[in-house]
């Protein structure tokens, strides 16, 4: 079992590629940082040297190294954002971690770090975020890909079992394990079908070892329950409608996170939007099935 107490986060990039079976794989990366008027700071994982083609944006309880796998077997220039509460970058105060803040923070990022990027592909609370910027800020919206989601998925997930929620369900357990060990047993028991060493590496870069010894997450409390945010989820349907970028929705063919009628109500509002299901893929798609989802948008972005 891998010891992940030396831990340098760019380190595991030779893991995906041996378990991708991809070629030896030479990609310049680099962590990335900007501080709003706020002084709020927000991190993001730069992939090549060129303006990247590519935003990524990861959900909630996740980071940016989520999409470490898709960016590999991409091959395009990247930049994937940890989003406010996340990885590296600031908690808030108020703990508003919903899209509509998100989008007003991150189009700004955007702007300044992708300003000509083909495509936004936002999974989960990310890609609530993305919609929300696209309605916000449409001219920094070209392409956008949904990954699992659409406002009605939160509403979803609020009947779900916690079986059903996969990894989601940590986000309602404990703050703090005794050991790292005890953190990656817990991420595992809920991604049963994801192999346990890939699990173990994505908790370490979401995890932090505290003085005493123990270990929590990365991410700030995030609040599940409040009923104001789901106004605003519900209130995402009006920006769907919106969107004058071409339109993708992924879904995972083993989550609920994203129901029939949702997708038909996607469609209804936006009639050009092209839907894809990756058969062998939960939730976090990008996770389950990077090859897949990799493919989809390159072909959406060449046609």
């Amino acid at each position: 079992m891998k010891d992940y107490s030396d831990y340098n986060e760019f380190d595991a990039v030779s893991e995906i590629v041996a378990e991708l079976e991809l070629a030896q794989v030479t990609r310049h990366l680099e962590r990335v940082s900007c501080t709003n008027i706020s002084g709020e700071i927000i991190s993001a994982i730069k992939w090549g040297t060129a303006e990247p083609e590519v935003v990524f944006l990861h959900g909630a309880g996740q980071n940016a190294h989520s999409w470490d796998a898709t960016a590999l077997v991409l091959a395009r220039s990247a930049i994937a954002i940890d989003l406010p509460g996340h990885g590296h970058s600031s908690w808030r105060e108020d703990q508003d971690y919903s899209p509509h803040q998100n989008a007003e923070i991150l189009a700004d990022v955007i702007a300044q770090f992708a300003p000509a990027a083909q495509i936004i592909v936002g999974m989960s609370l990310g890609g609530s975020t993305a919609v929300r910027i696209a309605a916000l800020r449409p001219e920094l919206v070209r392409k956008i890909c949904l990954v699992d989601v659409t406002p009605g998925a939160r509403k979803a997930a609020q009947t779900m079992a916690a079986a059903s929620r996969g990894s989601v369900a940590l986000i309602a357990g404990p703050r703090n394990y005794p050991s790292f060990d005890a953190m990656a047993d817990a991420a595992i028991g809920v991604n049963p079908k994801r192999a346990p060493a890939a699990t173990r590496r994505g908790v370490r870069h979401n995890a932090r070892q505290l003085a005493n010894g123990s270990w929590t997450w990365r991410y700030d409390r995030l609040d599940q329950g409040n009923p104001a945010r789901a106004v605003q989820f519900d209130e995402l349907w009006e920006d769907v409608s919106k969107i004058k970028a071409p339109l993708m929705l992924v879904r995972g063919g083993k989550s609920k996170f994203v129901t029939d009628e949702d997708e038909r109500e996607m469609r209804r509002r936006q009639p050009g939007i092209r839907v894809e299901v990756v058969a062998q893929a939960g939730h976090s798609v990008q996770n389950y099935a990077p090859h897949a989802l990799a493919a989809l948008i390159d072909d959406f972005l060449l046609n």
